[in-house]
């Protein structure tokens, strides 16, 4: 007689069935081949599913064996999975970029210091699994929250609050991990204006804060994981969980949830119920812990936002307040992660492509409609009347292509400008069919061949002589991706 399936092997089943589509996807970036993403995604899941027993059972329970949700869990899993097949001579059968990531000094993060691995890892980690996992399915799977409410056991009407608070405590977390990181002098005097200005969705940088975050990846890995208004929360905690690919893999993520949008899936599949158990104790637990977050963020706020001279620096005094640890005592990182920044990757990065100079036959280059947006475009409103482009000023223009597979790749845009400006508009021409399909620390519009980058309200301003950075997902199909020309800032041709 054969054995009857155990509870165990049905909860294990209905995971697969939740999971599998993600695990493939990864394992299907991280490879050369479909039979081999298969196998790699096979393997992974199974060592995922390993650990996870282990977490859950055993005389270290609670805190101490704290793990991630159960698809980051999987996905670094896949990475696991690759770096053995790397070191086992099955290298072959792996993307390039990965095997050249996978023996740089960006792997080795995930071995290193606990304290030194990335910010939005341990942010994740130091919250409850209900929670951590709340913010995973919404932020990074793009999942509709009546599909969340369901899969977590929550009350669909209430979700949306839960999420707001979840997201706030992340914030927290990341701020009090940050702190607890060992840092140079000169980021530690930043750590509280950083705290101050990310907080804020109108606050602007001070020039010395955002040249310091243009040459420090530690402090620009904090800044993408403190700022919840703008959306750069899913990329930050794609790219600082799973690593190398996370960016591709958040952009794989939210095309999926667009298909399953299209057939109109979500709401039908909402199940009634109670909540579980386990969110439930988890939202009471977190209220506890919000509340004095709250309290401790209000104090070091209002620290943080006394006179500090020039430059935004802060007495030793106030530093070695901040270095005390979480307050969860719980609050213990794992090895996995990599850091995510706005305009840095976690992966490979190739020989940057710069722009031409532009074409002066180009006499309005600007005229395309700023309406044509993206489906993963920000909110943020156009320029309107009383919030007009400056005059126009010389601009140079460098363009980065970070990273590049089968059909996507991730750039990053530099504008140095001659003049001031209290907003911007950077426009380029594609020559490959190119299609921007996500951007951050911007707004995209595009129109035909023709792209529009307008700025977010937290970095519009721009001093003389000043730069800035934006950096964006797209997708090319055609057997060449060559650098866009045609630059320009406000109407103003840009030079090389």
């Amino acid at each position: 007689m054969p054995d009857l399936p155990t509870p165990q092997d049905a909860a294990e089943a209905a995971l697969f069935t939740e999971c599998w589509d993600a695990v493939l996807s990864y394992a299907d970036l991280c490879t050369s081949g479909t039979a081999s993403a298969t196998e790699l995604a096979s393997e992974a899941f199974a060592l995922g599913i390993q650990e996870a027993r282990s977490a859950g059972s055993g005389p270290m329970r609670g805190p101490a064996r704290r793990v991630l949700p159960v698809i980051p869990l999987l996905l670094t899993a896949v990475r696991t999975t690759a770096a053995a097949w790397e070191f086992a001579g099955q290298g072959h059968r792996l993307d390039p970029d990965l095997r050249l990531w996978l023996n740089s000094e960006k792997a080795a993060r995930y071995h290193g210091m606990p304290l030194q691995r990335p910010i939005a890892l341990r942010g994740l980690r130091d919250l409850q699994e209900a929670d951590a996992a709340l913010l995973w399915l919404a932020e990074v799977e793009a999942l509709p929250l009546t599909v969340v409410a369901r899969r977590l056991g929550l009350d669909p009407a209430i979700v949306s609050g839960e999420l707001a608070q979840v997201r706030a405590l992340f914030r927290d977390r990341c701020h009090r991990s940050h702190l607890d990181t060992p840092m140079a002098a000169e980021c530690r005097s930043y750590a509280r204006l950083l705290d101050a200005v990310t907080r804020s969705p109108s606050a602007d940088t001070p020039e010395d804060l955002s040249r310091h975050l243009a040459t420090c990846v530690q402090c620009a890995e904090a800044a993408a994981c403190l700022r919840l208004a703008g959306g750069g929360l899913p990329s930050a905690l794609a790219g600082g969980v799973i690593g190398w690919g996370g960016l591709a893999y958040l952009e794989r993520r939210r095309r999926a949830a667009e298909v399953r949008l299209g057939v109109g899936r979500p709401a039908a599949e909402l199940e009634a119920g109670e909540p579980r158990e386990g969110a439930s104790k988890a939202r009471l637990v977190r209220n506890g812990l919000l509340a004095a977050a709250v309290l401790l963020s209000a104090v070091a706020l209002g620290v943080s936002m006394m006179p500090m001279g020039g430059s935004g620096h802060d007495n030793a005094a106030s530093d070695e307040a901040d270095r005390q640890p979480v307050a969860d005592p719980g609050s213990v990182a794992s090895p996995v992660g990599t850091h995510p920044s706005a305009s840095s990757s976690p992966s490979t990065r190739p020989t940057a492509s710069r722009t031409k100079a532009a074409d002066p036959s180009d006499k309005n280059p600007d005229t395309e409609p700023q309406g044509t947006a993206s489906a993963t475009a920000s909110n943020s409103p156009a320029p309107t009347a009383s919030s007009s482009p400056s005059a126009p000023a010389s601009c140079e223009v460098t363009y980065d292509l970070v990273n590049q597979w089968n059909t996507g790749f991730q750039a990053a845009v530099t504008v140095t400008t001659t003049k001031a400006l209290d907003t911007w508009r950077v426009a380029w021409t594609y020559r490959d069919g190119q299609q921007v399909t996500q951007m951050w620390d911007a707004t995209v519009a595009q129109d035909g061949s023709r792209v529009t980058a307008t700025a977010a309200d937290y970095n519009k301003n721009v001093a003389a002589n000043g730069s800035f950075t934006f950096g964006f997902l797209g997708t090319w199909n055609n057997s060449k991706n060559s650098a866009p020309d045609r630059f320009t800032l406000n109407g103003a041709t840009c030079t090389e």
